[in-house]
This record gives C-alpha cells, sequence and structure tokens, in this order.
C-alpha cells in the first residue's frame, strides 16, 4: 500500500489517511472486504447514498472499535476512501476506480446483496 498523494484532502485542509493506489487494488483483497456482513452493509449504504457519508450516519449493531476495524479493512483494501473534515471522518466508495479495475463487479454484489436481503426478509 502506497502513501495517500496530498490530493483532495490537502486542498480542502483535512488530514488525509493512506489510501492504496489504483494499480495497487487486488480482486483477492476487495473480495475478502465485501465477504463480511458489516462491511457489505457499508458499501451497499454508501452506494446508495451516492455522496460521502459520516461514519456515524451508517448504524451498524457493533461496538465502535469493530465499526473502525471494519472501516479500516474497507479503506485498506482500496473500497472506500476516507478523509477527515474536521473532526468527522468521511467515507465513500471508490466506485471510479472499482468500476474500471473490475467493470460489473459492484453492481453485481450490490445486486446480490439486494436479493439476498429480499429473500431472507420473505424467509422470516
Amino acid at each position: 500500500m502506497s502513501p495517500e498523494t496530498p490530493a483532495a484532502g490537502a486542498a480542502s485542509g483535512a488530514r488525509s489517511l493512506p489510501h492504496p493506489s489504483r494499480e495497487d487494488i487486488r480482486l483477492a483483497q476487495v473480495l475478502h472486504a465485501l465477504a463480511d456482513p458489516m462491511r457489505l452493509r457499508i458499501v451497499c449504504v454508501l452506494a446508495a447514498a451516492d455522496d460521502e457519508l459520516n461514519c456515524a450516519d451508517i448504524e451498524l449493531p457493533v461496538s465502535k472499535s469493530t465499526c473502525t476495524h471494519h472501516y479500516r479493512v474497507l479503506r485498506e483494501h482500496g473500497v472506500i476512501q476516507q478523509v477527515y473534515r474536521g473532526t468527522a471522518k468521511m467515507n465513500g466508495l471508490r466506485r471510479d476506480d472499482l468500476d474500471t479495475l473490475f467493470p460489473g463487479l459492484i453492481d453485481g454484489v450490490l445486486r446480490a446483496a439486494g436479493l439476498q436481503d429480499h429473500r431472507l426478509k420473505e424467509a422470516r
């Protein structure tokens, strides 16, 4: 993983966090990040929002430290981008990078997650 270059975060005065470059993102790492139900939920919410969200905007039924772990895995594996704005850590899906590297992957994962949610709700 290479350190983040001072791009948008530095221009806006925000603190930056290390992110892999597009070239360093690997399919196995992305699939690993998406394999966890909490991380998949985060990605689904970010995709639906189509904008950056604060960590607190996404409710997860786990402790704060576990949430931090899940966001870090997603960031370190190239699935999301995080940047501090003031005291808020904002999260955005790296949709352009993922679609360029793995065309159709995120759309397929989101579609499958939606079908799974529907199937599980019907089973109740």
